[in-house]
């Protein structure tokens, strides 16, 4: 007897970056993109701890969205309340290849030097960045542009989805 296909619709997957401790302001901002991804009926997917990840998670939780988190330790108790699906790695900050390589397009919000490595990732990957109050690429004394800048929420959402579009980039869930 044949097995029988499991058939999934192509559900584009965005990583969300931002550092593991933040401000109010981008907590805020964070959640609304959360929420946003998962109005679009898109994953996010982040590094599943605190700061921006919580709130992004949070956002989208809330709006009945789903959320993966790829945890840099060897246990998915550390992931934040609003992961829907942890994944514990035990890879450390390496982890950050995986959160970008398992995304059709990333959204940046604020950052640490973390964020600042998988967008490097990305870009080297030519995945599409999205970048609210981030990181620049500056080269010689201009910035190169790789990083899409918005200051709105559902915008940074919109630009994603239309560069995965764009460049045909789909990942299956």
């Amino acid at each position: 007897m044949a097995a029988s296909k499991i058939h999934r619709s192509a559900s584009p997957i965005i990583a969300v970056i931002g550092s593991g401790q933040c401000s109010p302001d981008m907590a805020s901002l964070a959640e609304k993109v959360g929420r946003e991804i998962a109005l679009q009926g898109a994953t996010v997917i982040c590094g599943g701890l605190g700061g921006v990840m919580k709130s992004v998670c949070k956002g989208a939780s809330e709006a009945g969205g789903r959320t993966i988190g790829v945890i840099p330790g060897e246990s998915t108790a550390s992931a934040n309340e609003f992961v829907t699906v942890p994944i514990a790695t035990g890879l450390g900050h390496s982890r950050n290849f995986i959160v970008v390589q398992s995304a059709n397009a990333v959204i940046a919000i604020d950052g640490d030097y973390g964020t600042l490595s998988e967008i490097a990732i990305a870009l080297k990957s030519g995945i599409p960045v999205v970048g609210l109050n981030t990181w620049a690429i500056v080269i010689d004394g201009k910035e190169d542009g790789s990083i899409i800048r918005t200051s709105d929420a559902k915008q940074a959402v919109r630009i994603a989805l239309k560069s995965i579009h764009k460049l045909g980039r789909t990942i299956s869930l």
